[in-house]
This record gives structure tokens, sequence and C-alpha cells, in this order.
């Protein structure tokens, strides 16, 4: 969508403080954690845009609160994977060889969106060091939730999920589905008859740059709106800027999740 026909379809002026008051409508506070999915663009015309969300995510949060994006980069992976789009053949070697290691300051992300991208050039934002399914925060809590994220376990018993699960973590979705609710991965990694596939990732070790090499739990998110609908716990609804949100504990979702998963098997 234009920017005209962005502005063209938003009826009201919308700002960082529009934002900030409706999240307090949607019951957001100081000292809450909060991890964000979300698409500016449905969101309509802001002003200041993707940084003005930023802004009054951190000014509604404080900083008593913790703010978690997930931060995926996944192309950086073994490239015979990649469809959307794929790349010859004969290239896939080169690529191993060649792709540049995970920073957690330079490397972009891939699919994320515009708010995820300015929260990550945030001076006070921290990346868990995961090459492929990292996550961003900042906050009380941040630092601690960051600092590890196995490469062969990025969603698991080892993962900033699993620290966050000992929180009361929100998950608030902004104009995207539950397809996108990186936090149900957890629940796929620790389901007892979980499958994986071989992967890879361009890492610095030592300080040298190589190809690692490892085992990742195959993952599909297309079944969490399933399991959302499925549910019975409580899903709130409502805006942000024309944006349809939805906003649901962590800690319950997940725990179902992993029930809801080990009784309805992929055959």
């Amino acid at each position: 969508m234009s920017e005209l026909l962005n502005i063209l379809n938003t009826p009201e002026f919308q700002s960082k403080a529009t934002i900030k008051r409706q999240l307090r409508q949607l019951g957001i506070v100081a000292g809450d954690a909060l991890m964000v999915h979300s698409s500016l663009k449905s969101m309509g015309w802001i002003a200041g845009g993707a940084q003005a969300v930023v802004e009054a995510l951190i000014e509604t949060l404080t900083e008593r609160g913790t703010l978690i994006m997930p931060a995926q980069s996944a192309d950086n992976s073994d490239p015979v994977y990649w469809m959307e789009p794929p790349v010859p053949e004969n290239w896939h070697q080169p690529i191993r060889e060649q792709l540049p290691a995970f920073d957690p300051y330079f490397s972009g992300l891939r699919g994320m969106g515009k708010i995820v991208e300015c929260f990550h050039r945030h001076p006070m934002t921290i990346r868990s060091p995961h090459p492929s399914h990292s996550f961003i925060a900042q906050g009380s809590q941040a630092a601690h939730w960051m600092i590890e994220q196995p490469i062969d376990d990025s969603f698991g018993k080892q993962s900033p999920l699993a620290k966050m699960l000992q929180a009361d973590v929100k998950i608030l979705f902004i104009g995207v589905g539950f397809d996108s609710c990186t936090a149900l991965h957890y629940a796929e990694f620790v389901q007892e008859n979980r499958s994986t596939s071989p992967q890879g990732a361009a890492i610095l070790k030592d300080g040298q740059r190589i190809w690692q090499t490892y085992d990742c739990v195959d993952m599909d998110s297309d079944r969490f709106p399933e399991i959302a609908k499925a549910f019975p716990g409580e899903i709130s609804e409502g805006l942000l800027g024309q944006a349809k949100t939805r906003l649901v504990e962590m800690k319950p979702l997940v725990e179902f999740g992993i029930d809801w998963l080990s009784k309805h098997r992929v055959l």
C-alpha cells in the first residue's frame, strides 16, 4: 500500500500519543513484560511511523517492564531449504562458504516488519545470540533473558522462551495472526516425539567465521491458529491504530499448546 492510500484509509490523525492511549485501553501498563508481533501497515498512517510505535511501547512499559520481539534472520540458514525465493543448486555450497557470520548488531532481519527493524536499531536493545532464531529485548529482564540461546535449542528448554515462561509475559498481536506466535514453537521443541532436520548457519567461533551444522526441530506455525482456536483461556481483542489486536498470557497458551500438540500428532 502506498503512503497516500495509507493516509486516505486512516480516518483520524494518529500519533505516539494515540498509540499510548490505546495501549492503556488494552490493559498494558508499566512493569509489564510484553512480546510483540506486528504489522505496521495494518495500523494505518501514524506520525513517526515505526519509531512512534516503538517509543509508545517503551514508554508505556517503562524501564520496569520488558519489551520483546522475535528478530529472526531466516536467510542465515542452509540454502537447500530456501523457497521464497530459491537459489540455483550450484550456489548452495558457495553460500555456505561465504555467507557472513551472524552479528547481533549488524545482521539484518528477514520478514519481521518495520517495527521490529526499528526496535533493533535502538541503542538499548539487546539481541540474543542465535544466528537464525534470535529475539530482541529491552527493559528490566532483557539482559537475563537474551544472554544465551543454544544453536540446536533455539526455542526449547535452554532458550529465552524458557526463561520468559517463568515470568508473567503477555503476547500482543498487532494486525497479525497466531501463525506468527513464536512462543508456541516452545511447545513443538519440548514434544517427546519431535522430529529434526539437518540445518546450518554462519557463525563466529573463537573469532573465526565457520559454517556450523546442527539438527533443528521441525516446526509448523500453520498449526498455531488451530491451537489458539481451541485455547480455553482468555484472548482479549482491541485496536492499536487501525489494526485489530489480540492479547494473551504466554504461559497458559504455551502450556495448552504442549498438551494440544501431544494429542494432535501429525502422522
